[in-house]
């Protein structure tokens, strides 16, 4: 086919005029049956390389792919260019007899150009003795990654696929992956026989992606949905690694309202398939999954992908951060790390065996120092897959936040000393968390046990926090100067560059931890005019108090019942000015914001007008309400006049875990009836005795109604007596 030909087709098939990146010369080698090895990022137009010579070649071609999602997902596009719907297909476990011998008809007719296939299914033998007899143009491995066990998405199945194709014909093999260092490149082309192969690689750096990677806090849900509001009806994908986790954030979203689904292998494949159609579709924004979601996935618009967890590999971390901006629009990649992550990641990898942990331990170093560098990400993220990158000139060389927010750096030359001295000097038997523990001069029973808590060196770093401590291992590990033992999980060990380093100390910088919290430039407005310390609006808190009292008076009940003092400090924080913002203010509710919250909506908002308060309404994040199945339980048994003690054991809990949360319950403004089991611990003049304190009380704390009725009762007695108080008084 003529160069003229190929633009034609590409014309006619594709809508496109002209090809992108290394395309064209990929098809000319397939075109010219030479053996092919692509290595060409998301959204660099991979799967058009194999398509196209497809559909202009006589015969059929194999593409071995290893998700069905994948597959059907290109079948369809591919079916809308063409008049004919069997010029692409799948054959996959999916399919019924009549499916298979309509795929088998149109392969033997000439009309099927694409047949899709999962590498189980290849291994059937009906299909390699079907394709044996057919005019196979070449096979095309997509998701060639999963051959290395170096690789990402590891596939033992893969591994044989070089013995299968040499069954069924001697055609060209092309190789294609979106990822893969220079030693799964190698892995690659050694295990399909391709090694003379021709080898195209196209740059991995994607300019219009921004790399960020921030501190993960108890907020991060918090945090996320800020984020997601500044893409309003814009596609993003969080990727969170456990099922559980990605549930509990597609419902944060949700109460949020944020159009959001979750996507993960628990559910069963018409909701994924469902799932992925309204992410698609555009009838939800974002899609909250686990890895098995997005692999292929051609979706050119998403604006985001946040990771709430950090991947267990660098290559995962960039191929699916590739999913961002592949229109080359607008890619914002997040991830949130945590060093606890990267301790239960490698707590998984205990139980494997050892080849497999040490693999996995070293790709997660490589996650550990992308996480903390202080270089450019972009440059180390290049490097990492065996590509130079120029920070000064490069392409989007400042789209990433350490080159934007460059950290600070110390001089630590001594106290790496000192650490590397005490590893050596407690003989090499420690975890991280000891040897801080060594440093800072804490003891525990381990280190009594040894004796380590005598030695002279103990206590020698007690001049910087633990924290501090802790940051130089990391950053000493991901340096190559110590090691974390395989058999004795964790432990630390020295190098030949520790010795020379205690032998001859030379400069080492490191990097101070990047506050993301303090930035200006992510549109996030913090309030300005807020008590000392963002504490609570003192001002606003005595006008509150006020109110209460005169709410407390007119209804005839005491302040406290109204609302609690830390309610009313939450208030002072949020500036809630409706009645559903107050409902999610710390232990109100619905029904507490219904029946008190009209006066409080009303005076917060006049005193946000009057004194120009930036109100951080973006702030206000609903819960999911994890704890309304408990709730419910509660308040159903205790309804049944079961025994409480029951209650409590049925649920797993002590008697003052369910008396805690029976507060809970009565403060947020729901009646709880627990008048039976009282009858059974006080007569009526003891509860009368105790109701008649409450009510004339200034303050519910238990300690003062101790000190007043001087162990007439005891303090269980007590609590329950003021949730029935609450209960009948306030609500």
């Amino acid at each position: 086919m003529t160069k003229l030909n190929l633009h034609e087709a590409l014309k006619k098939y594709f809508g496109f005029n002209q090809f992108k990146g290394l395309q064209e010369v990929v098809i000319n080698s397939i075109l010219d049956k030479k053996d092919t090895f692509v290595i060409m990022p998301t959204g660099g137009g991979k799967s058009l390389c194999y398509q196209l010579p497809a559909l202009v070649q006589d015969g059929t071609a194999i593409v071995i792919s290893p998700l069905i999602a994948l597959m059907k997902n290109q079948v369809d596009a591919l079916r809308g260019i063409s008049t004919n719907d069997g010029i692409a297909h799948v054959l996959n476990s999916s399919l019924n007899k009549g499916e298979i011998s309509q795929v088998m008809s149109d392969i033997e007719n000439g009309i099927t150009k694409l047949l899709y296939v999962a590498p189980e299914s290849l291994t059937k033998e009906e299909y390699i003795n079907f394709l044996k007899n057919q005019n196979i143009s070449f096979v095309a491995i997509d998701e060639a990654h999963c051959i290395s066990e170096w690789g990402h998405d590891f596939r033992p199945e893969y591994r044989n696929l070089r013995s299968i194709i040499e069954r069924i014909d001697d055609v060209p093999i092309i190789g294609l992956t979106a990822t893969a260092t220079p030693k799964v490149q190698e892995d690659i082309l050694k295990n399909l026989g391709i090694s003379g192969a021709n080898t195209f690689k196209a740059s991995f750096n994607r300019p219009n992606l921004f790399y960020e990677v921030r501190p993960k806090t108890k907020d991060v849900d918090r945090d996320i949905i800020r984020f997601v509001r500044k893409f309003e009806n814009k596609s993003g994908i969080i990727y969170c690694l456990s099922r559980k986790k990605v549930e509990e954030i597609a419902q944060v979203l949700q109460v949020n309202g944020i159009k959001a689904i979750p996507y993960h292998a628990g559910l069963d494949a018409k909701t994924r398939a469902k799932h992925q159609d309204m992410f698609l579709m555009e009838d939800v924004d974002v899609v909250v999954a686990t890895i098995a979601f997005g692999m292929g996935i051609d979706k050119p618009d998403v604006r985001f992908v946040i990771h709430h967890d950090i991947p267990k590999s660098l290559e995962s971390y960039y191929q699916e951060t590739g999913r961002a901006g592949r229109d080359d629009g607008e890619g914002y990649c997040l991830a949130f790390y945590s060093y606890k992550d990267i301790e239960k990641l490698e707590k998984f990898l205990s139980g494997k065996p050892v080849a497999e942990q040490e693999i996995g331990h070293a790709l997660l170093q490589e996650v550990v120092a992308y996480a903390e560098t202080s270089m450019s990400r972009r440059k180390f993220l290049l490097h990492y897959f065996g590509e130079e990158f120029d920070e000064v000139n490069g392409e989007g060389h400042d789209m990433d936040d350490n080159v934007r927010n460059p950290k600070m750096k110390i001089e630590a030359k001594d106290e790496v000393k000192t650490l590397l001295e005490v590893i050596r000097d407690s003989n090499q038997e420690y975890k991280p968390k000891e040897i801080v523990n060594i440093l800072t001069g804490k003891s525990n029973a381990l280190l009594k046990s040894r004796k380590t808590d005598q030695q002279p060196f103990f206590g020698c770093g007690s001049g910087k926090p633990g924290s501090f401590w802790m940051a130089l291992i990391r950053q000493i590990l991901v340096a190559g100067y110590i090691h974390k033992e395989i058999e004795q999980y964790g432990v630390l060990k020295l190098t030949k560059r520790s010795y020379d380093f205690i032998n001859s100390p030379v400069s080492f910088m490191m990097t101070a931890d990047h506050d993301y919290l303090k930035d200006d430039d992510d549109g996030i407005i913090t309030n300005t005019k807020r008590g000392s310390g963002g504490g609570p609006d003192e001002k606003l808190m005595k006008l509150l108090k006020d109110l209460r009292k005169s709410v407390g008076k007119k209804l005839g009940v005491p302040p406290f019942a109204v609302f609690q003092d830390p309610s009313m400090e939450d208030m002072t924080l949020k500036y809630p000015i409706t009645i559903e913002e107050l409902s999610n203010v710390h232990g109100v509710g619905d029904g507490k914001a219904k029946k008190y919250g009209k006066e409080f909506v009303e005076l917060i908002a006049k005193y946000v007008e009057e004194n120009d308060i930036v109100r951080p309404d973006d702030l206000v994040v609903k819960s999911t309400g994890t704890n309304s199945a408990l709730k419910l339980f509660i308040i159903q048994n205790t309804d049944r006049k079961l025994p409480l003690i029951d209650i409590a054991k049925s649920k797993g809990l002590t008697m003052d875990e369910l008396t805690k949360e029976m507060e809970r319950i009565v403060y947020a403004g729901t009646k709880l009836n627990i008048s039976y089991s009282l009858d059974d611990l006080l007569d009526e003049d003891q509860q009368e005795d105790i109701f008649e304190y409450f009510m004339e009380a200034s303050t519910d704390r238990i300690q003062d109604a101790l000190d007043e009725f001087e162990g007439d009762y005891d303090e269980e007695e007590l609590r329950l007596m003021r949730i029935k108080f609450i209960s009948e008084v306030a609500n």
